[in-house]
């Protein structure tokens, strides 16, 4: 992750005010980048235990919870040629429990209602993080001191291999996708063998299935040691309290070997090369790609701004040129990645199908040669920084997860020695002017350049793909070790939710506004919901939603697309659109300084757009790139096969999703366009949600003058939903086939008679112990019991008139069958002979009830809960009140519920897969097949 920082440069950063928004109606000047960067702090305390364990604390008292994230100095650029993927290997091994708190480590967090909790490993660390109420912040630490100083007694010979197969089974999730294969080439491309950076973090399977109980075991002792870790406690905590308490759980822990920076140069290539790999894509995909400076090298800052210019911003260079005129490519993207010692430089770009792929790279080769001759102008550096900083304050809400304060502060402890290094680099982004990033941009990207493009074709063999032997002779039962360290601490009693008061008002014209003050940032969240959803896209023209919201902000009747986008990076805000099966919305993220003139652009898109002819055509042809896309991918052709059986053919939830039929969407015209949005996105149609830190009376007014005046146009859009829903079908599988597989995707559908309207709370209660969380019996079976899959999770999809269930279970191809067979029993022993046990029912509410507080920590958590609110026609404390709700629920109610929702005898398989490895698994498995080409999978069911 990229930090950035508060600095206190008001001279250079007084220098990148920037002017008003051209050619729109009396558009206030946005505020200037220091204002904005005064509001990015995260104080911090220090101390170090007589272990070398070091400890930063931030204090941040608007929640009570803590989070508490464990950094480790230890990645794969510390993995010798042997032992590759140890690093990823051993994240997994330290969730398996540890000598005094064996059992999945997800247990005692679950119980307490952690949130966003995870581990990750990269080149440079592995990382382990959960959010906790602050009563449950010593159970917490005990547990992760407890993995940090006690692990290898619980490490079997069956949990060595349990998770090898997890491991496994997340890499083949990954090389399943299209593309999946590209980043191994770039990778070893770049960087010579032996290089500390020349091997992805996954590994290889052949290094994975070497791994023995003695080598896992050593490689911990060597890397895993309190001096080798940086601790971070962020929230609702002081130093005061924190210090003897990391003390009394991590003070005992002896310190172990301290990891060697490895040698890791900055390579340059000889001479250009360039690969050609063969995959199962809809596009050919060129990419550029150079060795960079890491992080902590003084010119990362200006690589970072020239990546922005050059492709990341939504007006970059590449975008605006080889997309929006040319339409040459339908996307490009172009990425800094600044690791702690070296980086990456890279360029992706997808041909527009029908494009001359050499015609393409040429011009992509002329863009970058032409901005490396005139580098950035000084607006584009501004607009650069400005949508960095914004990022950066919405970011400062949460306090841990993946990208929260907590992130932020041990990154810069671990990679640079310092906690505020997140400061110094907005400092160093800050004070970069043109000439600086054309130097750096030239400097590095005059070099040799690694050249990796991916064609159409039968997928290139590789060894990755290979299953491994099955283990036919397995070593006795080994008895882990038993620890000495006692019981897990006592949680304390929670504190409830304060979930925001919500208010309700109009405007002028009626529309609703509901709104809820959060303080925790200064930044404004707005989403405009229309009734309208995917239900709302016409049965007969698929696809017509999609290209009408996508062209909303690709141009009004004052602007152009080019000028839009420079307008969104200007404030540093985000205008989105999206659709859920029963809404359309527009949202807004906008620091609070720049509410008004983001309202304004805001309105400008939402009611004005002017769905010009040459862009209509160049986003159908982008639409229709995108649907050639989902044809490949495995989680594309479930969308599109799993509605119909979801919901009926007869249900507007049951048409196909995805972006469309190819054949609609190539017909589209403007005035097409026009008419759905007539009918559809109009004010008596709209209800307004804002969570802000500006008080009601200003919202209100700022909505009033953008949007109060509004009136609808012609006679809005109706949808219809039958009055009763479709009988149970007789249980199947259909057979998408997908040639070379090494993962195949199983999609339960499952209908049901319930409606979202309806109270759901003790089914949902009741599927956490199915497939509602990790610990539920259909993830511990395929994942922790058979280690067949990286994950599978299983729910409701609660939509205002119907909410089936289904479940999500990508398993390794040659488990396909038996993966199906064991999620059949699962599911029908849940409703029968074994159902929710007292231990599971108790987890559940607990967890629940307990993790509140977390769940709702940011606005945009508010935010979508008074939506859900309101499509559930809840009422608005419905989340003040829930602590009661779920307090009420009893263990036979919620097996009686579940028991009636749920028929195992209804489900429809649907897999993506090989036909050629999986047909003869699924044929035994009882159940009528129906194969299905992947190729065909286009418009209906």
């Amino acid at each position: 992750m990229k930090l950035k920082s508060r600095v206190l440069l008001s001279v250079a950063l007084g220098a990148l005010a920037f002017p008003a928004v051209a050619q729109t109606k009396a558009r206030t000047m946005a505020a200037p980048v220091a204002s904005l960067v005064k509001a990015v702090d995260i104080p911090y305390q220090t101390f170090t235990l007589a272990n070398g364990l070091r400890v930063v604390v931030h204090t941040d008292r608007k929640a009570p919870v803590v989070a508490v994230s464990v950094w480790y100095d230890v990645g794969s650029k510390h993995e010798p040629k042997g032992v590759t993927g140890f690093a990823h290997l051993f994240e997994h091994l330290m969730f398996n429990g540890s000598e005094n708190a064996p059992g999945d480590f997800f247990e005692p967090l679950k119980q307490v209602g952690a949130t966003d909790f995870n581990g990750t490993t990269y080149f440079d660390r592995t990382n382990y993080f959960e959010t906790v109420p602050t009563a449950a912040l010593p159970r917490a630490l005990f547990l992760e001191s407890d993995r940090m100083g006690y692990l290898t007694g619980a490490i079997t010979q069956a949990v060595l291999d349990e998770q090898r197969g997890v491991v496994q089974n997340e890499k083949r999730q990954g090389d399943n996708q299209p593309y999946g294969l590209l980043g191994y080439r770039i990778t070893e491309g770049l960087f010579p063998a032996g290089h500390p950076y020349a091997h992805d973090t996954i590994g290889s399977m052949e290094d994975l299935d070497a791994a023995t109980v003695t080598t896992v075991k050593a490689w911990f002792r060597d890397h895993y040691g309190p001096n080798n870790a940086v601790l971070v406690l962020a929230g609702d905590i002081d130093v005061a309290t924190a210090k003897p308490m990391v003390e009394k759980y991590f003070g005992a822990i002896k310190a172990g070997p301290k990891s060697a920076l490895p040698a890791a140069p900055v390579t340059t290539l000889a001479a250009p090369v360039v690969e050609t790999i063969k995959d199962r894509v809809a596009a050919v995909a060129l990419t550029r790609n150079w060795a960079v400076p890491g992080l902590n090298d003084p010119q990362s800052p200006a690589l970072e701004v020239a990546a922005a210019v050059l492709g990341g911003l939504s007006s970059s260079r590449t975008n605006n040129q080889l997309v929006r005129k040319e339409k040459l490519f339908t996307q490009i993207s172009v990425d800094n990645s600044a690791f702690a010692q070296v980086g990456t430089f890279n360029i992706f770009g997808l041909v527009r199908p029908g494009v001359d792929p050499v015609l393409a790279g040429k011009r992509l080769d002329a863009v970058i040669a032409d901005f490396l001759k005139t580098g950035p102008t000084a607006d584009e550096v501004s607009r650069v920084v400005t949508s960095t900083v914004a990022r950066r304050i919405r970011g400062l809400e949460s306090v841990g997860g993946f990208g929260g304060k907590a992130v932020a502060l041990a990154e810069g402890a671990l990679y640079s020695n310092d906690p505020g290094f997140y400061k110094k680099q907005l400092a160093a982004l800050a004070a970069q002017t043109p000439a600086s990033v054309k130097a750096a941009a030239n400097k590095w990207l005059s070099r040799p350049v690694l050249t990796v493009n991916v064609v159409e074709g039968a997928r290139d063999a590789y060894a990755e793909a290979q299953v491994p032997p099955a283990v036919t002779v397995k070593p006795a039962p080994e008895t882990p070790v038993k620890g000495t360290r006692g019981a897990l601490p006592a949680v304390g009693e929670v504190a409830g939710l304060t979930f925001p008061a919500v208010s309700r008002t109009r405007l002028p014209n009626g529309i609703e506004l509901v709104y809820a003050q959060r303080s925790a940032v200064p930044v404004t969240q707005a989403v405009i919901s229309f009734d309208a959803g995917r239900a709302a896209d016409p049965a007969d023209r698929l696809g017509t939603q999609q290209l009408t919201l996508d062209m909303l902000d690709e141009g009004t009747r004052t602007l152009d697309s080019i000028a839009v986008a420079e307008a969104k990076e200007r404030l540093g805000a985000q205008i989105g659109t999206g659709a859920s099966a029963d809404r359309t919305t527009v949202s807004l993220v906008v620091p609070s300084a720049n509410l008004t003139p983001a309202l304004d652009l805001l309105a400008d898109v939402t009611r004005d757009p002017a769905f010009a002819e040459a862009e209509v055509a160049r986003l159908k042809n982008q639409q229709l790139a995108q649907i050639a896309q989902e044809l490949t991918d495995p989680q594309g052709l479930a969308q599109r096969v799993l509605p119909g059986y979801l919901y009926g053919a007869t249900s507007p939830y049951g048409r196909p999703g995805g972006s469309g039929d190819p054949k609609v969407v190539a017909s589209l015209s403007r005035t097409d366009l026009i008419a759905f949005q007539q009918a559809w996105l109009r004010p008596d149609k709209a209800k307004i949600f804002v969570v802000s830190d500006r008080p009601l009376a200003e919202i209100s007014a700022a909505m009033a003058a953008g949007f109060g005046d509004w009136k609808a146009i012609g006679t809005g859009g109706t949808k219809s939903f039958p009055t009763s829903l479709p009988a149970p079908a007789a249980a199947k599988i259909v057979l998408v086939d997908r040639p070379d597989s090494p993962q195949s995707l199983i999609s339960v559908a499952l209908p049901t008679r319930l409606k979202g309207t309806d109270e759901l709370l003790p089914l949902i209660a009741a599927n956490d112990a199915l497939g509602g969380s990790f610990l539920g019996r259909l993830n511990m079976n395929l994942r922790e019991d058979k280690h067949w899959s990286y994950g599978v999770f299983g729910g409701f999809n609660r939509n205002e008139f119907a909410a089936p269930y289904s479940v999500s279970a990508p398993v390794q191809a040659d488990q396909t069958g038996p993966s199906v067979a064991a999620l059949r029993q699962d599911v029908t022993d849940f409703v029968t002979t074994k159902p929710m046990t007292q231990v599971e029912f108790d987890r559940s509410i607990n967890g629940a009830v307990r993790a509140m507080s977390g769940q709702f920590e940011t606005s945009g958590a508010v935010l979508t809960a008074m939506q859900t609110n309101d499509l559930f026609r809840r009422p608005d404390d419905y989340y003040a009140t829930i602590t009661g709700r779920y307090r009420a629920l009893t263990l036979p109610q919620v097996r009686a519920d579940i028991a009636r929702a749920l028929d195992p005898a209804a489900i429809t398989w649907v897999v993506i897969g090989d036909a050629g490895k999986v047909r003869p698994q699924l044929d035994r498995v009882g159940l009528p097949v129906d194969v299905v080409p992947a190729a065909s999978v286009t418009g209906a069911r």
